[in-house]
């Protein structure tokens, strides 16, 4: 053969793609991977893992976009495959699913711009996906996927929105209550006599404001450019929209809202149920943002501003009030003229207050939250012309009206106490407005004094530190009527519409009332009806006093219907808007436990199951979730509220959806640009003499994000077409720890390759394709490095460690390879240990080693305990903290051997010096005193 010639059975990337699509057939043909349920039509008794300890490992399921997937996006998915592969052979019945998050924007605006339905592009998406996932290996129960645009699906996504409609929160009892209960509470004359002389309408409406899922008047991100409301994560810093980067406005426009911030306490509290980063866990609590102080009431007129405050300690210090812009009291409290008393920075330039208050509140509703809320900005306001008075002492206190005060959280009014605030002292600088201290500051301190101290200047509260000044100013309050003790959050309501048409329809229609109405589960799933024109109507992108009119609206056939909702048939009218697209994966986790049933979201022994309790005081849920920091506070506080509420109405046992998250890291990749800053393709350029070369011109190198706009995209095809799938694999999980972002290097995949090269070998000659594996036994001290391995393997695989289990691999490969004969007695241990990574060569090799059918369910191998203890300890000898030498004894030596061992190697370094202390720290060290 010329040295030229590849071996004719060498494991190259041919033989890797030959191997890996026939093994891959194989797993679909036999369902390999399908996970036995406890009842229903996939349940198997007869199943290997049927009635064993299950284990429910999930990943965030993609987003399906026509341009597939990179080498980034398969990361965490490779992960879990190891994982669970690696489970399952260690006695688990391991339920591992994949899914598609299939609704949005990005399909509707392709669908805009090519007039080709969305149904259409996504099912072709999900395909794309589909095939490049089979491609990677991965070891998925195919029955129960499912996209969330699957009718089928979205009917539960709509029954769990009913769920939510027809409940209420009870505070006596701290959980959500089906609506009926609390309308035979009004009945029974439990809450006052006036439901009596209610009309039906009224009373519906008192009904519709206890509803957790409801109708309100909202403050909402208006983008007249696409013609639709943006929740908050899709508006940039700067005020735009994050897709086509169109101007933002702040406006009141009628939202379906979820009352989440009814679950602000268990939202918070069940955290520490959760094994989750802390980091993340500190997203969510700072999301939530949980307060403790008081509501005081300060009076204007006929009108009571209420307020929220952390520090009624300080309310005697309070000497301005400030109201959002929008806050709904402004308009009432203007008076004819500027009272007397009024400074000019006051007015901002207005003749009267009305016309200060109008352009102020113009002015601040083409800024975004973060624009108005900004750290550092200067302050803006006018004096609304009103005067409030301050409970505690009776002063007067001239009410503003300010951008920085948000309508949405609190109760969109502040009271100001400048000398302990930082925005209120820069306001109140900017305004000429007077600063009184009521905590004892350091001497000399200038500005906003925010530390701890005696309180003075506060009648009653003086002398107190601040914990016995809250205590008694909310007694105070409380015993005079102006206020009480109470809790805020941070966390709004969830703005619950979108006037997009590529979501879920809201199971909701209208009567002559314009009160809504729920459909019966019966009618269940309202489906999307195919429109000509799926594009919202868009305005002139600066015209905010646009109103929104969405693609269903224009359906008049289908918006209009006549229903038989139990009184006779009439004529309603459908909810145009549809939900955002967090609706579907608020709970798709449950969906997989039970993906054809028709009869229930999830039988409830499947649940109890997969997702239960495993003893009191457990939240439950899934297993393992992996997926990437980005979600950390909005997909998975919606999920967990979806959650709770159904645990609360009885539909599943677990309180928390995911007991256990693991956020992965990103690959990233280098990009580079040419002297004109022009990004060039990253598979084009060289490297030489440590330079980078795009044909003759150098460029600069820079590392990002990998993606299309930087021109340095890899996918998992080119990657299995040039390597294999199994080299792939082996690659990405080797780079490092599975939690940390790092580089992406096509050259380096090669030492992925290598080493699957040298395990092949062990088991195939290269050049005859016959099995070079023997009966001998293994030499002692191969055997030795082998039950390491295999003991260090299994507690990497149990810790996510893949890349110091594929580095313990690497170390018993090249163990066995210069060994003059290959012993069965390692290698079938070693083709199991490495079969979560390279899950088809080691099919392969196992076949090849005499084995039939697949060894996805063989055991995982086990060290043995005996073979873990050290032939021999090595003690380094210290005199005086420095070690002089080094004795070698059995791991069984008595300690006085080890002693006597020691003063004989040291006995020159001594000479005639006799030792204090001799101290043996076993198994560690010898030290000597002298």
């Amino acid at each position: 053969m010329s040295e030229t010639e590849t071996p004719p059975f060498r494991y190259n990337a041919g033989l890797a793609g030959e191997i890996e699509l026939r093994w891959q057939a194989y797993w679909q043909e036999h369902g390999t991977f399908h996970a036995p349920n406890p009842v229903g039509e996939l349940a198997d008794p007869s199943h290997p893992r049927a009635g064993a300890p299950k284990l429910h490992v999930q990943d965030m399921f993609p987003y399906p976009s026509g341009a597939g997937l990179h080498v980034g996006h398969p990361l965490g998915y490779i992960g879990t495959d190891c994982y669970t592969r690696y489970q399952r052979m260690a006695g688990f019945n391991v339920l591992h699913p994949m899914g598609f998050d299939a609704f949005g924007l990005p399909a509707e605006q392709y669908a805009v711009q090519t007039g080709t339905h969305p149904a259409v592009t996504t099912a072709a998406n999900v395909e794309r996906y589909k095939q490049q996932l089979r491609r990677l290996g991965l070891a998925y129960d195919d029955r129960r996927s499912f996209s969330t645009t699957d009718p089928e699906y979205y009917r539960w996504t709509q029954w769990i929105f009913l769920q939510v409609f027809n409940s209420w929160f009870d505070p006596s009892v701290g959980r959500a209550r089906p609506v009926s209960e609390l309308i035979a509470s009004f009945e029974a004359g439990e809450r006052g006599a006036e439901w009596a002389s209610l009309s039906p309408a009224e009373r519906r409406k008192v009904i519709d404001d206890h509803r957790l899922a409801y109708v309100s008047e909202a403050p909402v991100n208006w983008c007249p450019g696409l013609g639709t409301v943006l929740a908050n994560e899709e508006v940039t810093p700067d005020g735009r929209s994050e897709r086509g980067n169109f101007p933002v406005f702040q406006r009141s426009l009628k939202q379906w809202m979820m009352r989440i911030t009814a679950y602000g306490d268990r939202l918070v509290e069940d955290l520490d149920t959760l094994d989750w980063p802390e980091p993340v866990k500190l997203m969510q609590r700072n999301w939530i943002g949980r307060s403790q102080g008081a509501h005081v009431d300060f009076t204007v007129g006929a009108d009571t501003i209420t307020v929220f405050t952390t520090r009624p300690d300080t309310l005697f210090g309070a000497t301005y009030m400030v109201l959002a812009p929008e806050h709904e009291l402004v308009a009432t409290l203007i008076p004819a003229a500027w009272p007397a008393g009024t400074k000019d920075v006051w007015t901002g330039g207005k003749a009267t207050p009305a016309e200060a208050v109008a352009a102020y509140q113009a002015e601040a509703a083409a800024k975004t939250e973060e624009e108005r809320t900004a750290d550092g900005k200067t302050k803006t306001g006018v004096f609304t012309g009103a005067y409030a008075t301050n409970p505690v002492n009776g002063a007067s206190v001239p009410v503003f009206i300010a951008d920085y005060v948000l309508a949405g959280y609190g109760t969109g009014a502040i009271m100001a106490v400048p000398a302990h605030d930082e925005r209120d002292f820069d306001f109140a600088t900017a305004f000429d407005l007077p600063v009184i201290r009521t905590v004892e500051t350091p001497e000399g301190f200038e500005g906003a004094f925010t530390g701890d101290g005696t309180v003075i200047n506060s009648g009653f509260l003086n002398g107190r530190d601040k914990t016995a000044a809250k205590a008694a100013m909310i007694a105070w309050l409380e015993e005079q009527g102006t206020g009480r003790g109470a809790t805020t959050y941070r966390l709004r309501d969830w703005l619950f519409s979108r006037q997009r048409y590529w979501g879920e329809p809201f199971p909701i229609v209208y009567d002559e009332t314009g009160l809504p109405i729920a459909l019966p589960e019966s009618m269940l799933p309202v489906e999307l009806p195919d429109v000509d024109d799926f594009s919202p109507r868009t305005f002139d992108a600066d015209d905010a006093d646009s109103e929104p009119e969405t693609p269903l609206s224009r359906k008049k056939d289908w918006v209009q219907v006549e229903l038989d909702l139990g009184d006779g048939p009439k004529t309603y009218t459908r909810e145009t808007n549809t939900m955002p697209q967090w609706a579907g994966s608020c709970w798709y986790e449950l969906r997989y436990l039970d993906p054809h049933n028709e009869k229930a979201l999830v039988d409830a022994a499947n649940e109890a199951y997969w997702m239960g309790p495993r003893k009191d005081g457990d939240c439950g849920g899934v297993d393992l979730y992996v997926g990437g920091v980005e979600h950390a506070v909005l997909h998975l506080l919606y999920a967990r509220f979806w959650h709770k509420v159904l645990f609360d109405l009885g539909h599943v046992s677990s309180f928390e959806p995911f007991r256990k998250l693991f956020n992965q890291g990103y690959i990233q990749a280098y990009a580079f640009r040419d002297a004109r800053g022009v990004i060039v393709p990253a598979e084009e350029v060289v490297e030489r003499d440590g330079k980078w070369f795009y044909g003759d011109q150098q460029v600069n190198r820079e590392y990002g994000k990998m993606g299309k706009s930087l021109k340095n995209v890899v996918t998992p095809d080119e990657m299995c077409d040039q390597y294999g799938a199994d080299t792939f694999r082996v690659y990405e999980m080797a780079m490092g720890p599975l939690d940390v972002s790092r580089p992406w290097e096509t050259r380096a995949v090669i030492g992925s390759q290598r080493f699957l090269q040298r395990a092949w070998r062990l088991v195939v000659d290269e050049e005859t394709g016959a099995n070079r594996v023997t009966d001998e036994p293994l030499d002692p001290k191969s055997r030795k490095v082998l039950h390491r391995v295999i003991a260090g393997v299994r507690e990497d695989m149990d810790e996510l460690r893949f890349n110091t289990a594929i580095a313990k691999l690497i170390e018993l490969t090249n163990t066995l390879t210069p060994l003059p004969v290959v012993s069965r007695e390692a290698v079938e241990p070693l083709v199991l240990m490495m079969s979560p990574f390279a899950p088809h060569m080691a099919e392969e090799l196992w076949g090849r080693l005499g084995h039939q059918g697949t060894l996805a369910y063989a055991d995982f191998p086990v060290a043995d305990p005996a073979q873990l203890v050290a032939d021999s300890v090595t003690y380094p000898v210290q005199i005086n903290g420095k070690v002089r030498a080094k004795v070698e004894v059995t791991p069984d030596t008595p300690e006085e051997e080890v002693r006597a061992a020691a003063l004989a190697a040291v006995a020159e370094s001594l000479g005639d010096r006799t030792p204090k202390k001799v101290i043996v720290v076993k198994g560690r060290l010898v030290s000597v005193v002298v």
